[in-house]
């Protein structure tokens, strides 16, 4: 049985830090999960990451139901998060409802996350009434990054810091049972979480917030430092090692040695010989 919403709000309820990681493929998915991670992501990050794209924008609701589809395959506890992309939801509230249902039905999603604050309200209400749960996202918003002018915290100023409360309130109006609160500034995030009646997920916005989501390649030292991240390993160079370690034992024939490879019965092997051709 899959974590469910309920018990989300069970463990706000208990003032139980809320732990969430993203995760893109069957493998990943499966360690996330053993390791006791409640929710999993499944991040248009992946356009970044996984993909190479320069940002999330590029990412379509194909690529996104491909990687859903591997995670919840490699899960059976975890609540999988689906990310809505860039213009699923942004034209129509009944085009975002649709689309919704896609990654809830096609991919077998839990809940659904969208970024915005007023303007997506009504996407928001319209997906929520159809059953499905909503995750807001806040702040940062990487699929606005051509408007916000770069990868920049948000809500520094009064008046950016006032927006986004009332973005966070609207949200929690529209119904969500979660909002992520990406570069926002600690205190800021601390004012909004003692504001919500519904748990915030902080990502470079502080500890005062009831649960923290990290790219999980951002935390094993895949992908260059960040400020928000704590690497907790540097898989990144330890790959690279073992990678030059293995062309070099190609390249001088001591990989494979003979506990690698399979055996055979020496006269079957002398008689197939004898037989070809010379």
């Amino acid at each position: 049985m899959r974590v469910t919403i309920r018990e989300l709000k069970d463990m706000y309820r208990r003032g139980e830090k809320i732990a969430m990681l993203t995760a893109y493929d069957y493998t990943t998915a499966r360690i996330v999960e053993a390791a006791g991670v409640p929710i999993i992501l499944v991040g248009d990050s992946l356009g970044n990451v996984v993909l190479g794209y320069d940002t999330t924008v590029p990412v379509t609701m194909d690529e996104m139901l491909h990687h859903i589809k591997a995670v919840v395959r490699g899960t059976q506890k975890a609540h999988i998060v689906a990310d809505m992309p860039f213009m699923s939801y942004q034209v129509d509230p009944a085009d975002a409802l649709i689309n919704a249902g896609r990654l809830m039905k096609e991919g077998r999603a839990q809940s659904v996350k969208l970024e915005g604050g007023p303007q997506v309200t009504e996407a928001v209400e319209r997906i929520v009434q159809a059953g499905i749960p909503v995750m807001g996202h806040i702040g940062l918003t990487p699929q606005s990054v051509n408007q916000l002018g770069g990868f920049r915290v948000q809500g520094k100023t009064s008046a950016g810091a006032a927006r986004l409360v009332q973005d966070a309130l609207a949200l929690q109006d529209a119904g969500v049972y979660s909002i992520v609160l990406e570069m926002v500034p600690a205190p800021l995030a601390k004012l909004i979480t003692a504001r919500m009646a519904v748990p915030t997920i902080g990502i470079g916005a502080g500890v005062h917030c009831d649960g923290q989501v990290q790219v999980i390649h951002d935390i094993l030292g895949l992908t260059p430092p960040l400020r928000h991240a704590r690497r907790y390993a540097e898989l990144g160079d330890a790959t690279h090692g073992a990678v030059t370690e293995f062309v070099a034992e190609v390249q001088s024939r001591s990989f494979p040695n003979d506990e690698e490879s399979h055996a055979m019965d020496q006269e079957a092997v002398e008689r197939l010989a004898a037989s070809l051709p010379a």
